[in-house]
C-alpha cells in the first residue's frame, strides 16, 4: 500500500500548498492595501467620488472605517496563516468572503480596484478550501 492509502490522505500538489504560502502573502497585502484605503477615506474625505443614486450610499468616511477595520483583519489572518495557527484557516476564509461583499459594495467608488480585489478573494478561498493542504 502507499503512504496515501494507510492514512486515508488524499494526495496534495504542490500547486494547493503554494497556493495557501501565496494565499497567506495576497492576504497580507490585500489587508494592507484595505488599511491604506481606509486611512485615506478617513483622512481625506473626498479622496473618493461620491456616487449619486447608490442604493447603498455610505457616508465615506464609513466606508473607510469598514475598510480599515477589515483590513487590520486580514493582515492578521494573513499573519496566522504564515505561522500555521489553527484558527487562521477559518479566520482567512471567513475575512476573506467579508472582503468579497465589502468590494463589490465598493464597486461604484473604485471600480478597476474593487474587481481586482474580489477577483483575489476568490482565488484565495479556492487556495484555502483544498481538502488536506494544511495537516501536512
Amino acid at each position: 500500500m502507499t503512504q496515501n492509502q494507510t492514512t486515508g490522505r488524499q494526495p496534495v500538489s504542490d500547486w494547493a500548498v503554494g497556493g495557501v504560502v501565496f494565499a497567506a502573502a495576497m492576504l497580507l497585502m490585500n489587508g494592507l492595501f484595505q488599511v491604506i484605503a481606509g486611512l485615506a477615506a478617513l483622512i481625506n474625505d473626498e479622496y473618493f467620488v461620491v456616487v449619486r443614486g447608490y442604493a447603498f450610499d455610505l457616508d465615506i468616511t464609513a466606508w473607510g472605517w469598514i475598510h480599515l477595520i477589515l483590513g487590520l483583519v486580514v493582515v492578521g489572518a494573513g499573519i496566522g496563516l504564515l505561522v500555521r495557527a489553527s484558527w487562521a484557516r477559518v479566520v482567512a476564509l471567513i475575512v476573506t468572503v467579508l472582503s468579497a461583499i465589502d468590494n463589490f459594495f465598493f464597486i461604484p467608488y473604485a471600480p478597476f480596484w474593487s474587481l481586482l480585489v474580489i477577483a483575489l478573494d476568490v482565488w484565495i478561498i479556492w487556495a484555502l478550501t483544498r481538502p488536506n493542504v494544511l495537516q501536512q
